[in-house]
């Protein structure tokens, strides 16, 4: 399967991954063969890119790092908690069911029974419903890297529960200026910079969500070098889990579409988060979270070096620029099918690497000429 526009999506295409909203509601099931009304009805909800059935690599596809029913019962959860919260005006007397708790618990089980924690997906939301998928993103994020720090159940807990709700101060910052389209002027910015102070008044509040974790809403936006607000803390100053949600949060809000630009590609995020550690985020911070990015996601097409081009079948931790590549056609002005297709491990042939991601339409263009009707390729 791969990901695709929804700008780009054709009447015919399957759809590979389901697409739910925040509640829980099916918008269209995978198998789905999609029609012009489907593709309308999801334009209008805000969908920005959706994942299809790849018939070039029908065998390529890429797992999810929790499973899809923790992550849907993750957003349903957090939506849930910020309607209450809006609805409550302080937030008070709406932690009693430890739902919350129940969510981050689930998580860490799910990231736990994985032998290697490795993010090749993004995330398919609704416009509307970006905060609540956020939120379960940059929890997922930063547990991964938590994990792979070595933390204690304990510490992944208040960890978790912090990064999933980091953002929970935007709910007092008006819609205007949440959702402008366009550049925020200064004082909507100052408006918008105080939504970490009213996190941590929010959470502090709650019997169920310790200080520590209600430090990480006030301190997401501090940056290793004193550039962050609201109180430009730098280096140790800003608590460890801080620094960890704010590296998992930048890298969640730059590879999601917004109305106001286009998502970064995961290689180009995962690039501008590997150029600002020491400076922005910690360093330490940013190698360990970087090992569990695959910066080719699985089903990416890539030219590599030698002219030759493959498609990413597999990534492992640590090795997030140098996946395993399934080579499918040789070098050249024409582009002639390597068959039997050759895998290769870029982290064991250093002679080798990714020169650019090669654009979908350029892969069917390639492929056109050598495709039997029904989409087989021609051996």
């Amino acid at each position: 399967m791969y990901r695709v526009p929804l700008n780009a999506v054709k009447p015919g295409m399957k759809v590979a991954k389901g697409i739910y909203t925040s509640d829980g509601q099916i918008l269209i099931n995978a198998g789905v063969t999609l029609k012009p009304r489907y593709i309308e009805h999801l334009r209008k909800l805000g969908i920005a890119a959706i994942y299809v059935e790849d018939n070039l690599a029908a065998d390529v596809v890429a797992d999810d790092i929790v499973d899809d029913a923790t992550r849907l019962e993750a957003t349903k959860t957090v939506r849930e908690f910020f309607l209450k919260t809006q609805q409550s005006g302080n937030g008070s007397s709406i932690m009693t069911d430890r739902k919350l708790q129940q969510t981050v618990n689930d998580i860490i089980d799910d990231l736990l029974s994985k032998k290697d924690l490795m993010v090749n997906l993004q995330d398919i939301r609704t416009m509307d419903d970006y905060t609540f998928g956020h939120s379960v993103n940059v929890c997922i994020l930063a547990l991964v890297t938590g994990i792979a720090l070595g933390f204690s159940r304990t510490q992944l807990n208040h960890l978790g529960m912090g990064a999933l709700m980091h953002d929970i101060g935007k709910l007092k910052i008006p819609d205007s200026i949440m959702n402008k389209p366009g550049k925020l002027t200064e004082e909507e910015f100052a408006i918008m910079q105080q939504h970490p102070k009213f996190g941590f008044e929010i959470l502090r509040r709650q019997d169920d969500v310790s200080l520590l974790s209600a430090h990480m809403a006030l301190e997401h936006h501090e940056r290793f070098d004193g550039a962050g607000y609201p109180n430009q803390l730098a280096k140790d100053d800003i608590h460890l889990f801080s620094r960890i949600c704010s590296v998992a949060d930048v890298f969640d809000a730059v590879t999601a579409d917004r109305v106001y630009r286009k998502a970064f590609a995961p290689h180009e995020a995962y690039e501008l988060l590997a150029a600002s550690g020491g400076s922005h985020f910690d360093y330490k911070v940013v190698s360990v979270f970087l090992r569990n990015i695959a910066a080719y996601p699985v089903g990416t097409w890539v030219e590599l070096n030698t002219g030759e081009i493959g498609i990413v079948i597999d990534t492992k931790p640590g090795f997030a620029t140098r996946p395993k590549i399934r080579l499918e056609f040789w070098p050249g002005e024409v582009r002639e099918p390597i068959f039997p297709p050759q895998e290769i491990n870029l982290a064991a042939e250093l002679d080798r690497l990714i020169v650019r991601v090669v654009p979908r339409e350029e892969i069917e263009q390639i492929t056109s000429p050598i495709l039997k009707v029904g989409g087989n390729r021609v051996k």
